[in-house]
């Protein structure tokens, strides 16, 4: 028990938690925001995945972490599109086109990789770390939470900037609208094609980066199927969220703490096996759901293509 109190094991875990949980907000983020346009973006997952192998080869090939997080972010977009074309444009089933892209991005990125780097299993150099002034001195939280890639930062000032576009906006209330009267909003004179549109878009901008995060920030490389499920447990969070971004937030580091509890025990020297920690994760995912799904708000529009003119 002891070894559980020690600086090593919390710094590990706070640090983790964070490193960890920033793929699932920035995710969780862009699924809210497209569940609240009426979009379930299933292939939320996909698109983290192809934005994690996109980033990994800008970063390597220019040596810019910035240009990987650019890039990943735009691969998830070029993913979402896919889905803005069938779904919104062709009105399609959103779960099944999700699914699709979801095993369509899983096979790419294996081939893509095999092909470019399964000779080498290149890795990236540590990205640069940012300190917040003052705050980085506490003892233990300064180094578990205060020392981080600047998209950790952006990210939470991300989930503030979105809780203001949703209250105190116009296109907020468009979005809002969008999920839960689009006939209303269309009559109004806004176009609910082109709101959904830019939710989605936006969306796999998101999930892109976040697993461009993922490949460069948390692990230094890329590898197949490396997203492991973390665009579903976004699905859980924005729904659970009741369309609240501060929820998603919370979420998320309560996942990534579930997630960095392996690295930390085996910090703290604990003979845990793997198994059990790694079975943590989705056992948290269970519980949240048979805790929280009862009182889940959803909008009623969601997964409904729009045509104008029906009802």
């Amino acid at each position: 028990m002891n070894a559980l109190l020690t600086e090593p094991f919390l710094v590990s875990l706070l640090y983790g938690a964070v490193t960890a949980g920033v793929p699932l907000l920035l995710a969780g983020l862009g699924e809210q925001m497209s569940e609240k346009a009426g979009v379930l973006n299933v292939g939320i997952e996909g698109m983290m995945l192809f934005g994690a192998y996109a980033g990994f080869v800008a970063a390597w090939y220019t040596g810019s972490f910035w240009l990987g997080f650019l890039a990943g972010g735009l691969g998830g977009a070029a993913v979402a599109f896919i889905v803005l074309l069938l779904c919104i444009r062709r009105g399609l089933n959103q779960i099944v086109i999700g699914i699709a892209v979801t095993m369509g991005c899983q096979g790419l990125t294996a081939l893509l990789h095999f092909v470019e780097f399964s000779r080498t299993y290149p890795r990236l150099t540590a990205a640069p770390v940012f300190a917040l002034p003052y705050l980085s001195r506490i003892p233990i939280l300064g180094k578990g939470l205060f020392s981080h890639s600047p998209i950790v930062y952006l990210s939470v000032l991300l989930a503030a900037a979105l809780t203001w576009l949703y209250r105190a906006t116009y296109f907020g209330l468009s979005l809002e609208a969008a999920g839960n009267k689009p006939a209303a909003l269309d009559a109004a004179g806004v176009d609910v094609i082109r709101t959904r549109s830019v939710s989605v878009l936006f969306t796999g901008f998101l999930a892109g980066l976040g697993g461009a995060y993922m490949a460069v920030v948390g692990a230094g490389l890329f590898v197949p199927f490396m997203t492991g499920g973390a665009g579903f447990i976004g699905i859980v969070l924005a729904m659970l969220a009741r369309g609240r971004p501060v929820w998603v937030l919370l979420g998320a580091a309560l996942f990534g703490v579930s997630l960095a509890m392996t690295t930390a025990l085996q910090v703290a020297g604990l003979n845990v096996p793997t198994d059990v920690v790694q079975m943590l994760p989705f056992a948290a995912v269970m519980a949240v759901l048979v805790i929280f799904a009862r009182h889940s708000m959803l909008p009623p529009a969601l997964g409904l293509p729009y045509v104008r003119g029906e009802r």
